[in-house]
């Protein structure tokens, strides 16, 4: 049996392995969230895009290489996903508990599992899709417009 496929709104970015890049795809997906309506966790995924590309940036992209930021909105479900998508190896992991909070770094995947609905890795050739999503309270959407 087949499943009907839904519309979607899909943006998508490449950037190079630089630290500005953090900024520019913080940036990306505001405006991304603006263009949708969306307003509600807009904090919190725009935080967690930070935390992703920040990780790909400086464990998962090789020398040479970029990642590529990947946000979707569900237009019937009202699921909000964020993925990055880079080239390196690694599978990345959330620290032990109470291990992040006395470390100076190791927090981002924290940040990422507290404040998303869900997230996980996926694996891609070469490398690996770092994704999370936001779902929506019963009965609302995101999109406010």
């Amino acid at each position: 049996m087949q499943r009907e496929i839904q519309a979607v709104r899909v943006r998508t970015a490449a950037y190079r392995r630089e630290r500005r890049s953090v900024r520019l795809a913080r940036e990306f997906a505001r405006s991304a969230l603006a263009e949708w309506g969306v307003r509600r966790r807009g904090d919190d995924v725009v935080l967690c895009v930070s935390e992703l590309a920040t990780n790909a940036v400086l464990h998962g992209v090789p020398p040479g290489r970029g990642y590529r930021l990947w946000l979707a909105l569900g237009a019937e479900d009202g699921v909000l996903r964020v993925e990055v998508h880079d080239s390196g190896d690694g599978e990345p992991r959330v620290p032990e508990r109470g291990g992040a909070a006395d470390e100076e770094s190791g927090r981002g995947l924290w940040l990422v599992s507290v404040l998303a609905d869900k997230w996980g890795v996926d694996e891609r050739r070469p490398g690996k899709i770092v994704w999370c999503e936001w779902w929506p309270e019963s009965g609302e959407k995101f999109v406010t417009a």
